[in-house]
């Protein structure tokens, strides 16, 4: 007799319709199995031949936190572009490159958590960054176009399963787990609901993700808007993921519910179907839901529910149909075509605001000079992927013009920080090329985790000390750059080193506060709240003892500015903001102003040289006086081709063709309260 081979399972079949495929493989789990699948990260069934699977790709404009992809623009920016088609191109490419990366790492999840529909209806949120635009109709637009980049075009496969944020009525970052948002009927049907509601009709969109806040005094993760709104517009089953952390906040921060195994109960019922807390710890979870089976809060057939909505992604994506999914060998990742959209992409997300004279194009024989804080800066933010390659203004500008007819003037002060105590100043230790370690959340699926370097040796103090760059970002946040280019940082162990790239992480380590005490300053360390303290084994952060410094500053910043820009035919100042600084993720800004130090380079810049060019690379709209100022531009930051781009509008190359995609506000005092939701009321917005 021969073995006879088992039959394929119907779920396997991809010759079966969807939904019996989906009925087969969940009555095959176990319910200690289903339950397993509720959390982010969902376990391999080995019985069955099935994966673990992930929910949630940080997307935003460029695969983040897994390592080098290419960056585009600022979702802002692509908001600031208009541009539906050249939109569906980077969704398309980012999209491959997921693939891509996902082929070669199989943490790379293919479930996108992008794009970000809030509407921009305020200025001084913090995460303004990752919207399109204050208008629901053009958001819409720009996040269809991206979510279909993003799926693909084959009628059953998608190449990523998109999910959009963050729903709902959510524009505020400081206390964003406990404040409610109050929206009357008119306000969320006509301005806040359309965004989703649109892009979710168009058809491209796995997804949707619930966003900390509550809405008229409900969180928005067991909002009755789900059931009622959401999931009547499209037949198919959408899936929604939590905001990290955000069941745990039911009970912990917003004491919505006495129990965790009441809120996840209620968050389940409500519609949301995979649950991101507790990292890739699921047994948290896993023992509440439970709970609230074993308390008759949930029943059985809600967990089949959530499990066949997951299931639905999982089969889009081609998990059960490797043979047949059209996406599987994709392996375009950083291709000339990627390089080239990405220039693309800036190119088209500038905004040109002024340009009275003539002075804009820039003559190609003129001698120019670059200035500011962003003149040699490529900024990426919490969202971004790690830059393969890099280009600022300053090096597009040499590229473009010859760096013989280009100088540069960075502006910030330079100083020396003097220990009152002992009369020796701060020094950073020399050391031998140390290994370049990428700064960025490179496969850390939960970037909060990421610690600082501890393998350089800590500041130490001697009569002459280092002469350090000192970049005042404003609202008092201070950054202190040593010679090599490395930022001081602290790390886990408390000691201050020159090791940071750049400022980032979840909780930024490279800002200080300069105190006024007595003779001197304290130096405030903002991540840990701690003061600089000089002790025998080097200098470190403590709670004790601070040491009072005096600040001797070297070379003023806006003398260099003055003395490059009175040598040149015209200057651009390059002003702008540090997305891991000036407002983000958890924090909102606290004014429009651009910040005074910056202010007072451009200031510099233009008596010396009234052929004077404001370049803001900023994540938002700043208040900024034009009216003596011949020529003005805005972009958004630009990714891996902002400098190359902004040169080539510069020049003429290319038309800005760029337009806002939100109000900018000529002063605080015409802003709306923050946390006034009441858009037509308020009289927010273009529209009301």
């Amino acid at each position: 007799m021969t073995a006879q081979t088992p039959p394929t399972p119907a779920f396997r079949d991809p010759q079966l319709p969807l939904a019996k495929r989906i009925d087969d493989l969940l009555q095959r789990l176990t319910p200690d199995e289903k339950i397993a699948f509720l959390h982010q990260f969902a376990p391999a069934v080995e019985r069955l031949g099935i994966a673990a699977f992930r929910t949630g790709q940080e997307a935003l404009h460029g695969v983040a936190w897994m390592g080098p992809a290419t960056v585009f623009p600022q979702a802002v920016g692509l908001g600031a572009t208009w541009n539906e088609n050249l939109v569906r191109r980077v969704g398309e490419a980012v999209s491959a490159e997921t693939r891509a990366m996902r082929a070669r790492d199989d943490r790379v999840g293919l479930n996108v958590w992008s794009p970000t529909v809030n509407l921009l209806r305020h200025p001084l949120w913090g995460r303004n960054e990752e919207g399109y635009s204050e208008d629901p109709r053009l958001t819409s637009a720009i996040a269809t176009a991206y979510t279909r980049g993003l799926r693909g075009d084959h009628p059953m496969y998608w190449r990523t399963a998109p999910v959009l944020k963050h729903w709902l009525a959510h524009n505020n970052e400081t206390g964003r787990d406990v404040t409610s948002s109050s929206v009357r009927p008119r306000v969320l049907h006509e301005y806040d609901l359309r965004a989703f509601r649109e892009t979710v009709e168009a058809g491209a969109v796995a997804g949707v993700m619930p966003a900390y806040n509550l809405v008229n005094g409900r969180p928005n993760h067991v909002s009755p808007y789900l059931a009622e709104h959401l999931r009547t517009w499209t037949d198919e089953p959408l899936l929604v993921c939590s905001d990290a952390g955000a069941p745990s906040n039911l009970v912990d921060s917003e004491h919505y519910f006495d129990t965790h195994e009441e809120a996840t109960a209620a968050a389940l019922r409500a519609g949301v179907d995979s649950f991101t807390d507790h990292g890739t710890d699921s047994s948290t979870i896993i023992g509440r839901i439970r709970g609230a089976l074993d308390q008759g809060l949930l029943t059985a057939d809600d967990i089949d529910e959530a499990v066949r909505r997951q299931l639905s992604v999982r089969f889009r994506l081609g998990e059960f149909d490797p043979g047949a999914d059209p996406y599987a060998d994709t392996k375009d990742f950083d291709t000339p075509a990627h390089r080239a959209l990405a220039q693309e992409a800036a190119e088209q997300a500038v905004v040109l605001l002024k340009n009275e004279g003539g002075l804009l194009p820039l003559a190609a024989d003129a001698r120019i000079a670059v200035v500011g804080l962003l003149a040699d800066e490529c900024k990426l933010d919490w969202y971004s992927g790690t830059l393969i390659h890099r280009s600022t203004p300053l090096e597009g500008l040499y590229d473009r013009f010859g760096a013989e007819r280009v100088t540069f003037a960075e502006g910030v002060d330079r100083v020396r920080l003097r220990a009152l105590s002992t009369g020796a100043c701060l020094s950073v230790p020399e050391v031998a090329e140390a290994a370049d370690e990428v700064r960025g959340a490179e496969g850390a699926l939960d970037p909060a985790l990421l610690a600082g370097r501890t393998d350089l040796p800590p500041l130490t103090t001697d009569p002459n000390g280092t002469e350090l760059a000192l970049i005042d970002w404003g609202e008092d946040l201070l950054t202190f750059r040593a010679p090599d280019g490395r930022y001081l940082s602290v790390a886990e162990d408390g000691y201050v080193r020159a090791a940071a790239d750049q400022p980032g992480g979840w909780v930024v380590q490279e800002t200080f506060r300069l105190e006024p005490h007595e003779n001197g300053h304290l130096l405030k360390h903002t991540g840990t709240g701690r003061y600089v303290t000089v002790a025998a084994d080097g200098v470190k952060v403590a709670a004790e003892n601070p040491e009072v410094f005096e600040l001797m500053v070297t070379q003023p910043g806006e003398e260099a500015v003055s003395r490059v820009a009175a040598e040149a035919d015209v200057v651009v100042v390059v002003a702008g903001n540090d997305p891991h600084i000036n407002g983000r993720e958890t924090e909102d800004r606290a004014g429009l102003a651009l910040p005074a130090h910056q202010e007072r380079l451009l200031r510099a810049a233009r008596a010396a040289n009234p052929n004077t060019v404001l370049v803001l690379v900023s994540a938002y709209p700043y208040a900024v006086d034009h009216a003596d100022l011949p020529a003005s531009l805005w972009t958004a930051h630009g990714g891996q081709a902002a400098g190359t781009a902004l040169a080539r509008v510069l020049a003429g190359d290319v038309s800005p063709a760029g337009r806002l995609p939100q109000t900018w506000y000529a002063s605080d005092a015409d802003l709306p309260d923050l946390l006034d939701y009441d858009v037509i009321g308020a009289r927010q917005t273009y529209l009301y």
